[in-house]
């Protein structure tokens, strides 16, 4: 029987078409993506010029940026074939601040340096904690879609969870109103991007599941049935009895291909007189092959979910990198915004005790009769204030500390750690100046290094690939269906047929197997399955559609070219100004220091009163604020030309998959 089935020539062929998908399944992932159809090749093609192949953003280190997902967080695998049933469990995020926070406080008090800002925000900060999950989703898609499955998209938005610096209320920006508190992004994040819809990506022919499927049915039945004329089956009443063993093995594979065997085992016994075997046992197979030729036909179609989900890997992973950037520019805003908030608090206590010290000597004086009254009450109102003034100063400067240890901590749990000073070492006396460059070097550095470019040319990528999985599925489904199979039946003879010439069958199940699997009585069949969707007008919409959102994030991408540009020129016109600003704040406080200086002289050799030296001292105190704040700004405007360039983190010597993990250094 098996030298009859090796010799068959339909199993041979069938054996190796089978053979010939299991191969182009292991190499279809990494196949190149079809080429586009010829502009003649319908009109409907005809009606809508291709589109030309987007080009790659330029060389930069986004491009090829690679990020390896945390461990504790990467999609669990296992040998074990159980485990594909079992729920792989998320374990609980650690809330832990981290070490270096305990070993930054002395003295009840926490001392810290820009840099040591940036590290504890690496590793305890609660933007880049939640974005870390992005990284693991993503690669939730490639699993997915390696499978067959359609790409559920990722959040490429930037978390702004975390106030000060300018979000949440505290200055220009406000929090994320995307998934998981994050903005909008591109990638198939959400319903649309920046204004830009998303409706038509990924859309095609249908995909179907590229993991094999195994099914049975295993089942017995008894079955009595009435008869109204016993001639029918000899009896008054029929009784059935049928025992079910099926076994079903189905698979798609990415070239359009669909393979499946059928095994079916039956017996059946009843009480019919007139049935030549009683049992009957009956073997059955059949091979199906079916292959995609217009519509769905080739790798194009039907990988686009995996290219997609690649694709959006890596926007997953330069967003990330982007949240990164955001996430040190804020706590470096942050940061100076402490260290502001602390000078301006000693500026104004020394001011208010050079006017509680002159209103003691006011009152002094007042005894000796040597000023009128009025120049007491002056004092008075002046140290009242500058009281008033040192207040507000004090207040501003917890707030600042409470929004540090917020942005630098996982939890406030600790009652001493939410009521601790903080203290910042770095000053704002000393202004490092920034070499000079050319403006159109800038912008070229900053259009090879921001991360919304790269993101956006990997968006029109995912695009170019919806175009072409759109204009294939215009096409009729034309399949090539192709089977081959035989049945094999056994039983004994029925003690009551009486009929002459008895079927010669095999008496058990194993010899209805055998004649079912020695091809002597096949069953066979190749053909063809047309289907045309007379005007088509769902498919064309689509395709029409996946055109005009592809223009459209064409000239989105153009937009935000010239918005970069404008960016860049900003932050070195406000980096210029700052830097006159601080010039011309150091030479005021120089002035007013010395007309302090003169005034002070000037009472103590009795020419000048108290109250002109009151003014000269306040006028010296507004000068000194003055200097605190243009030094912020233009520490601020530093920080904003690496962000418009792109350099924040090469600035600040930050690596990215450290950032991943969660570690300073």
């Amino acid at each position: 029987m098996m030298e009859r089935l090796a010799r068959s020539p339909i199993v041979i062929v069938a054996v190796c078409a089978l053979l010939v998908c299991a191969q182009a399944q292991q190499e279809a992932p990494g196949a190149p993506a079809t080429q586009p159809q010829t502009p003649g090749a319908s009109p409907a093609q005809q009606q809508t010029p291709n589109a030309p192949t987007p080009q790659p953003a330029p060389s930069s280190s986004l491009g090829t940026l690679s990020i390896r997902t945390p461990s504790n967080l990467a999609i669990p695998h296992s040998d074990n074939p159980i485990h594909a049933y079992l729920p792989s469990l998320v374990a609980k995020p650690d809330l832990a601040n981290s070490p270096r926070l305990e070993q930054l406080i002395r003295d009840g008090k926490l001392y810290i340096s820009l840099q040591d800002a940036i590290d504890l925000a690496l590793e305890n900060n609660l933007d880049l904690a939640i974005a870390r999950y992005n990284l693991p989703i993503a690669d939730t898609d490639i699993q997915r879609t390696k499978a067959g499955g359609s790409f559920r998209g990722v959040n490429t938005g930037i978390v702004q969870g975390t106030v000060g610096g300018g979000v949440g209320g505290y200055g220009a920006g406000a929090p994320g109103a995307g998934a998981g508190g994050t903005t909008g992004g591109a990638g198939g994040a959400g319903a649309g991007a920046a204004g830009l819809v998303q409706s038509t990506l990924g859309i095609g022919t249908n995909v179907s599941s590229y993991d094999p499927i195994i099914s049975g049915v295993t089942s017995l039945e008894h079955q009595t049935l009435p008869l109204s004329n016993i001639q029918l089956q000899g009896v008054p009443s029929l009784q059935t009895n049928v025992g079910l063993v099926n076994m079903n093995y189905s698979q798609a594979f990415p070239t359009g291909t669909a393979f499946s065997v059928e095994v079916d085992n039956n017996r059946q016994t009843s009480n019919s007189i007139f049935n030549s075997l009683n049992p009957t046992l009956n073997s059955f197979y059949r091979i199906t092959i079916q292959q995609q030729l217009l519509a769905g036909f080739g790798t194009g179609p039907n990988l686009r979910y995996l290219k997609i989900a690649k694709n959006n890997k890596r926007i997953s992973d330069i967003a990330f990198k982007s949240q990164l950037m955001a996430t040190v520019t804020q706590i470096a805003d942050m940061y100076w915004d402490l260290v502001s908030a602390y000078q301006a608090e000693k500026v104004t206590e020394q001011s208010f005790a050079f006017a509680q010290q002159s209103l003691d000597n006011a009152k002094k004086q007042l005894q000796l009769e040597a000023i009128p009254a009025m120049d007491v009450m002056r004092a008075e109102a002046e140290a009242s204030r500058r009281d008033q003034d040192l207040t507000v100063a004090k207040t501003t400067l917890q707030l600042q500390e409470s929004l540090v240890k917020n942005a630098l901590t996982k939890n406030l749990d600790d009652p001493t750690l939410e009521a601790m000073p903080v203290v910042p070492t770095d000053t704002l006396d000393t202004v490092q100046e920034i070499p000079e460059r050319p403006t159109q070097e800038l912008i070229e550095q900053a259009l090879q290094t921001r991360p919304e470019l790269s993101e956006s040319n990997i968006d029109l990528q995912n695009r170019e690939i919806t175009r072409k999985a759109a204009a294939n599925a215009l096409l009729p489904t034309l399949t090539l269906v192709g089977f081959y199979g035989s049945s094999g039946l056994a039983g004994d003879l029925n003690p009551f047929f009486t009929e002459p010439n008895p079927p010669l069958v095999p008496t058990n199940w194993w010899g209805a197997f055998q004649d079912a699997w020695n091809n002597s009585s096949p069953d066979y069949l190749v053909g063809l399955n047309l289907s045309i969707p007379i005007r088509n007008r769902v498919a064309k919409a689509d395709q029409y559609r996946s055109e005009l959102e592809y223009r459209q994030a064409e000239l989105r991408e153009q937009q935000l070219k010239k918005q970069i540009r404008i960016e860049v020129r900003n932050a070195e016109y406000a980096l210029e100004q700052g830097r006159s600003r601080v010039d011309a704040a150091r030479k005021a406080r120089d002035l007013a220091q010395k007309t302090f200086s003169i005034m002070q002289q000037e009472q103590t050799l009795g020419a000048g009163s108290n109250f002109q030296t009151l003014a000269a001292q306040r006028d010296l105190a507004l000068a000194e604020l003055d200097l605190v704040n243009a030094s912020t700004a233009y520490q601020k405007s530093k920080l904003e030309l690496q962000r418009s360039t792109g350099t924040t983190l090469e600035e600040n010597n930050i690596q990215v998959q450290n950032a991943v993990d969660g570690v300073a250094r």
